[in-house]
């Protein structure tokens, strides 16, 4: 079941073209990637669904249903500049941002409590939000975001200003919601994070789609000819029928043993051929077929992109 669909959504500012015929959904209990370079549309598309602006043609559902004010208090949304009062204590703001999203007070104190201890930050409680960091304040609102439970989470950028432990922390984070069956729309142009995060993504390039799916398919999708494989023994020499079929692109020897990798020439051969012939020269301890990481699918879709397009 998807929980969030948008339909051929288009979308025009003056002389600018946004979104043009932009189609998503995304499943529920995922975290869907919603990639692109800077520019390309995915803040629009996010704006769209938190119906801070409409499409100009087009249809948003949520949860089958068609996307009205209903739905605001259903969805949370960390977007990518932050919107604290500098000059209002974390925790009074912090407790009357939840009020707003239909909490209780007394809900949203122990809440809010119970995160500002996980995060380790009750010493923040009575603190102006202008006193606290770029990474400290998206902790913070990290936690408004999350805590009324929303049906449908967005993270517009989620890591900027955070050093690399506290990345981890929120990652851990976005990943235990998921677990635990939150669904989460995760919006990106850096991909470190993407393999480690989203189960599907759809790639959004100059207002248009140009690649969606699940992660792992995609990637099987776009792996080339490559084999890495591990072994016990030395490939020195290999069979002169062998090197015809296969190209050797790096071979690393330690002292009982390496690596290899190869890339196929002959696409009529199976794997298994090869490693049936690889096992001849020594002992195989692992084989697996080279994955492109999204980085690289990312490089190869947007540079094919733009040089149709130009």
């Amino acid at each position: 079941m998807d929980v969030l669909t948008a339909n051929n959504i288009v979308k025009k500012f003056s002389s600018h073209l946004a979104l043009d015929d932009v189609s998503v959904s995304v499943p529920q209990g995922s975290v869907f990637g919603l990639l692109g370079p800077n520019g390309a549309g995915k803040t629009t598309l996010i704006r769209i669904i938190n119906q801070i602006t409409a499409p100009d043609s087009g249809i948003v559902y949520l949860n089958g249903e068609k996307l009205s004010e209903k739905h605001i208090s259903q969805i949370g949304y960390l977007p990518e500049e932050r919107g604290l009062y500098k000059k209002m204590a974390v925790g009074e703001q912090a407790l009357y941002l939840c009020q707003l999203k239909g909490m209780s007070k007394t809900d949203a104190l122990k809440g809010l409590k119970q995160w500002f201890q996980k995060f380790e930050i009750e010493s923040w409680w009575g603190k102006k939000v202008e006193e606290l960091s770029k990474g400290m304040q998206q902790k913070v609102q990290f936690i408004i975001t999350v805590l009324h439970k929303p049906q449908l989470l967005i993270f517009d950028e989620p890591f900027s200003g955070f050093d690399p432990i506290n990345a981890n922390m929120l990652k851990n984070e976005i990943l235990e919601l998921r677990n635990n069956g939150a669904t989460i729309i995760f919006s990106t142009h850096n991909m470190s994070s993407v393999e480690e995060i989203c189960d599907h993504i759809a790639l959004i390039n100059k207002s248009k789609k140009i690649l969606d799916g699940s992660v792992n398919v995609i990637r099987k999708e776009y792996a080339s000819d490559i084999y890495e494989i591990s072994y016990d023994g030395f490939f020195n020499t290999l069979e002169p029928t062998l090197m015809s079929d296969y190209k050797i692109l790096e071979v690393t020897n330690h002292q009982q043993g390496g690596t290899i990798k190869l890339e196929m020439l002959n696409k009529e051969i199976s794997s298994n051929e090869l490693l049936n012939k690889m096992m001849q020269f020594g002992t195989i301890n692992s084989f697996q077929k080279h994955l492109p990481s999204m980085n690289d699918i990312f490089i190869k879709v947007i540079g094919d992109t733009n040089s149709v397009t130009e």
